[in-house]
């Protein structure tokens, strides 16, 4: 059974094979996308186990991406195809260093997710339940889902890691500040970026996050700000993680990729500095390739880096 279970949308992404505004584009490659699946492929590559649950449209994109996750070495044995509604779709515009993403996923396959989908028995068995914050913003049944994944975790002592993810287009005009809230204090590992912290809790500064989160119960934190480095925490002790070094192409999954180095840290009874370093390698070569998952390391890569990183400092 999957060390880690995570539930979530993965989209097909039509990726531009050159930079500009996409009306002078007119070739592209077609890749996946999705935070949850992301963190799933990033465990894996690193040598652990991890199951995904999702719905995805009977359809070519909907193949595409199970294919893609399944090769992957994820288990994606509860992944429901859906006849009545079309998997998610995302095209991304680069240039001048920043990605730009445009949704078309509203009434998609992965919206329909409903607590009915979920199999209590196959639950049982993770380590880690991983959620994040877009998941129950896509529509009042996959709100459902996550808070039936959640209070299942909390009453079975299994794990809940939980990255809010905030997606301003997913919020549209309402506000889930609450939702969010509510999800990262329950949470046994939080990993969240400094504006996040400061949407929800109401503070970037990383020591006031983490004595906030500590008071909730949180047992780990990570908090991520991109280039400028991370911290993480646990009950006992704080560390400043150094940004890796590296020649960025495409940022975005790097923040799924530290998620899933810092949790295979956690999972193998590393010492917090180790994974937090590992989680800063992870996020840092995800980068250096388009897509997503594409430059997501794998355990001996990763150890190599880590044995020739840099010191972590107080």
């Amino acid at each position: 059974m999957p060390e880690l279970i995570t539930i979530g949308e993965t989209m097909a992404v039509m990726s531009p094979r050159e930079q500009g505004p996409l009306r002078y584009v007119g070739d592209y490659k077609l890749r996946m996308a999705g935070a949850e699946s992301n963190v799933a492929v990033g465990l894996c590559k690193l040598g652990h186990t991890a199951g995904w649950i999702s719905r995805l449209g009977e359809d070519e994109m909907g193949a595409y991406v199970l294919n893609a996750v399944r090769a992957e070495g994820v288990d994606c044995s509860h992944v429901l195809l859906d006849p009545d509604h079309r998997t998610g779709l995302m095209l991304k515009e680069m240039g001048n260093g920043e990605t730009k993403v445009y949704y078309y996923r509203e009434n998609s396959a992965a919206s329909h997710l409903c607590p009915k989908d979920l199999d209590k028995r196959y639950l049982s068995k993770a380590k880690i339940i991983h959620l994040t914050g877009i998941t129950p913003v896509l529509s009042k049944s996959c709100e459902a889902a996550v808070d039936h994944m959640a209070a299942y975790a909390k009453q079975k002592g299994i794990l809940l890691s939980f990255d809010p993810n905030i997606r301003k287009k997913l919020w549209k005009d309402k506000d889930y500040t609450g939702l969010m809230q509510s999800l990262l204090y329950m949470s046994d590992i939080a990993l969240l970026g400094r504006d996040e912290a400061y949407q929800i809790i109401g503070t970037d500064d990383p020591e006031e996050i983490v004595i906030k989160l500590r008071s909730e119960g949180v047992r780990w934190i990570g908090v991520k700000d991109g280039g400028n480095g991370a911290w993480v925490a646990d009950s006992e002790s704080m560390e400043f993680v150094a940004p890796y070094p590296c020649r960025t192409i495409d940022p975005i999954g790097a923040g799924d990729a530290f998620n899933a180095a810092f949790l295979a840290g956690i999972l193998e009874g590393r010492p917090l500095a180790e994974s937090g370093q590992m989680a800063a390698i992870a996020g840092a070569l995800a980068t250096e390739t388009p897509g997503d998952i594409e430059g997501y390391p794998s355990m001996k890569q990763l150890e190599m880096k880590l044995n020739a990183g840099k010191e972590i400092y107080r």
